[in-house]
């Protein structure tokens, strides 16, 4: 198959849509793929260094407010279209893909307008603008969340395949995250993450939380605060604890995310719905704190997913702080039957298939074309 695939912003978008690149390529050898993105994004970094071809297009969102920076975005958009039209023709794909953030309306706009197969891929529980516009002309809309699929009624065809990034992280060797960490095989990992940049609030309370350690013996905090935080976090817990305890890592970033997620028996972060697919694929009880500086609020939504369903547990980030969080870790990790609980209950919403099921209907829209 020749696929396009398109997303961008943030890592969100852009793993999920190299998730079913790879699963592509490994069901159909030889298989060709181009991904269109933003040349601003994060995107056109990271897809480059996966040795995918990559191609701009300029895009801009829609303020939520009359604005003539509006009349401007209609101008990019209808600019980028031309622009995804050319692309679109010089490469020939069978199908193409998008997976959320304002490159893909153009892309995919362009594709239907030629006749080209079209999937897109909403990964929250609450469906972005972008998605909620293409899903009128998409051949196929594939959904993260169960109860998404009411807000796509009016689309030719929806499907239930949770997130493709479940499927990468089942592969993952735990004893490598053992390794990686330095710590021994078999020992009790708390994951502590605010995502790939790390997030301020959550590295606020493990300041406040680091006294407290020492009350959960023979449990390792593996702490990763972000790139950008990092010198300043260590400044303020080494203000309160000269001595680091033995159990505890504090790291600016992880490269090894799916070895050490493997390893883990609890997982303390925000509730992005990659994160969330790869947690659940694994069957790990999580505490989810989910960022309310995002659109919809749906991280919100992500969370309330799993917590509902006794997968996790939901502090909103104004109810955070040292002794609540700590409190519940303590719970969890205590209490065998609590956490095994949960662990079933992540395990039961896991679909680590998930990128062989959007393959398998890229199939079957190739071959509907």
């Amino acid at each position: 198959m020749r696929i396009v695939l398109s997303g961008g912003g943030t890592g969100g978008h852009i793993y999920p849509a190299l998730a079913i690149g790879k699963q592509a390529m490994e069901a159909e050898p030889g298989s060709s793929l181009l991904y269109i993105g933003s040349p601003k994004g994060l995107e056109s970094r990271i897809v480059p260094a996966q040795g995918i071809a990559f191609e701009p297009v300029e895009i801009t969102g829609f303020k939520r407010k009359l604005s003539y920076d509006n009349v401007r975005t209609v101008m990019r958009f209808l600019s980028g279209v031309r622009r995804s039209k050319q692309l679109l023709r010089g490469f020939k794909p069978d199908v193409v893909v998008g997976t959320g953030g304002y490159v893909c309306g153009p892309v995919l706009y362009a594709a239907a307008k030629l006749g080209i197969p079209t999937l897109i891929h909403e990964q929250n529980a609450v469906a972005g603008l972008t998605n909620q516009f293409l899903s009128r002309y998409a051949d196929s809309v594939a959904v993260s969340f169960e109860e998404a699929l009411s807000q796509f009624k009016r689309s030719r065809s929806t499907l239930y395949t949770g997130n493709p990034c479940a499927t990468n992280v089942v592969r993952a060797d735990k004893k490598q995250g053992f390794a990686h960490l330095g710590i021994p095989v078999g020992s009790r990992i708390v994951l502590l993450v605010g995502g790939s940049r790390g997030a301020k609030a959550i590295n606020d309370v493990m300041v406040d939380m680091v006294p407290l350690l020492g009350r959960l013996p023979g449990v390792h905090f593996v702490f990763v605060t972000g790139e950008s935080y990092y010198e300043h976090t260590m400044e303020r817990i080494r203000a309160r604890e000269p001595r680091l305890p033995a159990t505890l890592q504090v790291l600016p970033y992880l490269h090894r995310m799916p070895e050490v997620l493997a390893a883990s028996q609890l997982v303390v972060g925000r509730s992005g719905a990659s994160s969330l697919a790869e947690i659940t694929a694994l069957g790990i009880p999580s505490i989810l704190i989910p960022s309310p500086n995002v659109t919809n609020n749906h991280q919100e939504a992500n969370a309330r997913s799993l917590a509902d369903a006794g997968a996790a547990e939901m502090i909103r980030e104004r109810e955070l702080n040292g002794a609540e969080l700590f409190g519940r870790i303590s719970r969890i990790m205590m209490n065998k039957d609590i956490h095994t609980k949960m662990g079933e209950a992540a395990l039961a919403l896991g679909m680590p298939d998930s990128a062989a099921l959007i393959v398998s209907e890229l199939k079957r829209l190739a071959r509907k074309k």
